[in-house]
């Protein structure tokens, strides 16, 4: 079946939504939801943690409808506003110890398995790095945004952008580099890089 709001664009169900409108909201997070998710999980690297971060986000786009303005697409704000309930939540979890995860120990002594143990050890590598530089890594390598919509997004700087993708990638090298094949030779900094198509792949079968 056909939606009503199928020939509807973003902004338009934003204001409806906004003039009393009760299923624009839910139409608008219909349609981006998968990317709104991923960008959770693999921002927080835990999906309990990432579904109560969407949860928050969602709550908040739908009280500050009215205060959108059009000045970014409406894509790029519901993400602002997601990235910053993960960075809230990943911020909130840094002050609180931590026990170190089976499968990080597992990578450690580098028994792994194709694929699957690839995919957990990048994953573990990624929740190592600081929250602003793994959502930097994550909306550019592994979601596809240009460094102006992470910018904006983030609400800094073009150049801050860089600089934290720059040193989250050294940082994945080294905590990486275990992960190297012979025949591939890595990269110059010791280590894949994870906005590489096989760092990719990995990602995207597991972690979404």
């Amino acid at each position: 079946m056909t939606s009503p709001y199928a020939d509807v664009d973003d902004a338009a169900l934003l204001r409806a939504h906004v003039g009393g409108d009760r299923h624009a909201f839910a139409e608008l997070v219909q349609r981006h939801r998968d990317r709104m998710w991923a960008v959770a999980v693999r921002t927080l690297g835990d999906r309990e943690e990432a579904a109560d971060a969407l949860q928050d986000a969602l709550i908040s786009a739908y009280r500050a409808a009215d205060r959108f303005r059009g000045e970014s697409a409406v894509t790029t704000w519901l993400h602002r506003i997601v990235v910053n309930a993960c960075l809230d939540r990943a911020r909130r979890r840094q002050a609180r110890p931590t026990v170190p995860l089976p499968e990080v120990e597992t990578a450690s002594r580098g028994a792994l398995e194709p694929d699957r143990d690839t995919g957990l050890v990048v994953r573990a590598a990624l929740a190592q790095l600081p929250p602003d530089q793994r959502a930097a890594l994550v909306l550019l390598d592994l979601e596809g945004y240009s460094v102006a919509e992470i910018a904006e997004m983030l609400g800094i700087a073009e150049g801050t952008v860089k600089s934290r993708c720059a040193r989250g990638r050294a940082r994945l090298a080294v905590l990486l580099g275990h992960l190297r094949t012979s025949d591939d030779g890595g990269n110059r900094a010791g280590g894949p890089d994870v906005g590489s198509p096989e760092s990719r792949r990995v990602e995207r079968g597991g972690v979404g």
